[in-house]
């Protein structure tokens, strides 16, 4: 129970965001999704193996819609058809890619952002993260205000160091 309480919630979102392309009734689109995996947890046996458990999920889910659309009455051609699934499996794979690329754009600056003096790292967190102002810096710290500026400029321009490496190796 608890793993098919994980594949839920793992693939929820990216069906939810897939079937909101064919329709815009949310309650529908949600009691399809929902139609998916009771489908999927009650005939799990009778299924058979699943080669790609992923394709299988939007597949199962632009059927349920099919069905649901001409349960409903809706025209044919509100169906979900072969070549509109391929222009948002595109999407999604392009979606995919930029996810992994910010991922990656953030993992680098958490790096580089680690590799900042402990009191660098506190200076950058107090005035960016937590948008305090220089006054409650000095406060914070205990040093006066020059030390404050001049800290947060060596701050930075380590940062953009770091990112001009970051840069250079991309």
């Amino acid at each position: 129970m608890t793993d098919f309480s994980q594949l839920y919630n793992k693939h929820i979102d990216q069906l939810f965001a897939f079937g909101s392309r064919f329709t815009s009734n949310r309650e529908m689109l949600k009691d399809c999704i929902q139609d998916v995996f009771v489908k999927l947890y009650t005939r799990h046996e009778s299924l058979g193996p699943i080669d790609n458990l992923e394709h299988y999920l939007f597949i199962s889910l632009r059927n349920r819609i099919n069905d649901e659309f001409r349960r409903n009455g809706k025209i044919a051609g509100d169906e979900i058809t072969d070549s509109n699934m391929q222009a948002v499996a595109e999407n999604e794979e392009y979606y995919h890619e930029r996810l992994t690329r910010q991922q990656e754009l953030t993992d680098s600056v958490t790096k580089y952002f680690d590799r900042l003096s402990p009191r660098q790292r506190q200076i950058i967190t107090l005035y960016y993260i937590e948008q305090r102002k220089y006054e409650d810096i000095c406060r914070i710290m205990g040093i006066n205000y020059q030390s404050v500026r001049n800290l947060m400029h060596r701050s930075i321009s380590r940062l953009r160091e770091y990112a001009g490496e970051m840069m250079q190796a991309v």
